[in-house]
């Protein structure tokens, strides 16, 4: 109890809350992480948009993003607390890169399985609601412990970090949505999004400690932005040669 109250006091203290938003440069330090969280998170947003998306329903992808922010805000308290010792849950790591890595293969296999009958598409269950959101939240998580380790050697006050990270997710949310109705728009964008994913579960296993080599955010950046513009340049043939043969 006393190492609790030891790790989580500093969110109660008021010198603490001053220092973060009654000064000049704790309010710019906030602006700076959050700022961080929406550029070094692109990936996040991309594997929320395309958990939510098989939802298939735009009320149900907008309550999943809603219940995910709030389970991530009280993960992401907790995993601020526990900032020191983040270094020692590699196993995290490991298991979120494991399943994102799962997620990708099980994609593309279930792309190249014959479709099923219409009366095994009418007894196919669609895609738990709450597991959607446990998804979320735990993605979060894992994403989450290097954006804080970040945040807490830019700034050592808990309570700047927790701010900064919390404006960081909201913003995310409303990029996943965005990410959703581009999914929508066009259907490509949904492979890229699984490409990334396995992208992301490889980066995340190279940095497991035993292993300990980082891709270079600069790096994986250019990667994202290389994977947008060809999914555009291919959406734009297909849509051009279908014009052609309608023509």
């Amino acid at each position: 109890m006393d190492t609790i109250i030891k790790l989580y006091k500093p969110f109660f203290e008021a010198s603490d809350w001053h220092a973060a938003v009654m000064t000049s440069a704790g309010l710019m330090t906030i602006l700076t992480l959050a700022i961080m969280e929406c550029l070094l998170s692109v990936d996040n947003a991309v594997v929320l948009a395309a958990q939510t998306q098989s939802l298939g329903d735009p009320k149900k992808e907008r309550s999943a993003l809603m219940w995910g922010l709030w389970g991530s805000y009280i993960f992401r308290f907790i995993a601020i607390g526990l900032g020191t010792y983040l270094m020692k849950f590699w196993l995290v790591k490991a298991v979120g890169a494991g399943y994102l890595l799962w997620m990708a293969l099980h994609f593309f296999y279930e792309q190249h399985m014959p479709k099923p009958t219409k009366t095994e598409e009418a007894v196919t269950k669609p895609k738990s609601f709450w597991g959607t959101v446990a998804a979320i939240v735990l993605l979060d998580f894992v994403f989450s412990i290097d954006s804080i380790l970040t945040a807490l050697a830019i700034d050592n006050n808990p309570v700047i970090v927790l701010i900064g990270g919390m404006i960081g997710i909201l913003a995310m949310r409303f990029v996943a949505q965005m990410m959703i109705v581009l999914l929508t728009k066009v259907p490509e964008l949904l492979y890229m999004a699984y490409v990334l994913i396995g992208f992301i579960a490889i980066k995340l296993a190279l940095s497991l400690p035993m292993i300990n080599i980082e891709i270079s955010n600069t790096f994986f950046s250019l990667f994202v932005l290389a994977a947008f513009l060809a999914t555009f340049g291919v959406h734009w043939y297909r849509g051009r040669t279908q014009t052609r043969k309608d023509v």
